[in-house]
């Protein structure tokens, strides 16, 4: 079992910056890769970013560039820097954990999510 608990959502203007993180506590072998989601109003969750056991990161295109996705092992923690955000940027964002070395489909654990709204 793995349990994930998000904090460092907010309310920003449109060209701000949050961080966000993730602790991960309990069984490892769950979290060897891990990832954020979100969900926009009136929207299906989808990927933003994903990170693998050997570190290696991919994001969704809408976020390349701006997004970065990091993880100390040290402290079990996911971290997700998001820079000149944008109005569609808002949602609630959700931290996921997966046994597999790369997330493939949903994944197995999931935070309860912290929401971002990004004003314009």
């Amino acid at each position: 079992q793995v349990q994930l608990v998000e904090s460092g959502g907010g309310s920003v203007q449109a060209g701000g910056s949050l961080r966000l993180s993730c602790v991960a506590s309990g069984d490892p072998t769950g979290s060897r890769s891990m990832g954020w989601f979100r969900q926009a109003p009136g929207k299906e969750r989808d990927w933003v970013a994903l990170i693998a056991r050997d570190g290696s990161p991919s994001y969704a295109d809408s976020v390349k560039g701006r997004f970065t996705i990091s993880k100390d092992n040290a402290k079990n923690t996911l971290y997700l820097q998001m820079d000149s955000l944008k109005p569609e940027d808002t949602g609630v964002y959700y931290c996921a954990a997966d046994p597999l070395t790369v997330v493939v489909g949903t994944p197995y654990y999931w935070g309860q999510g912290t929401q971002v709204t990004v004003s314009s």
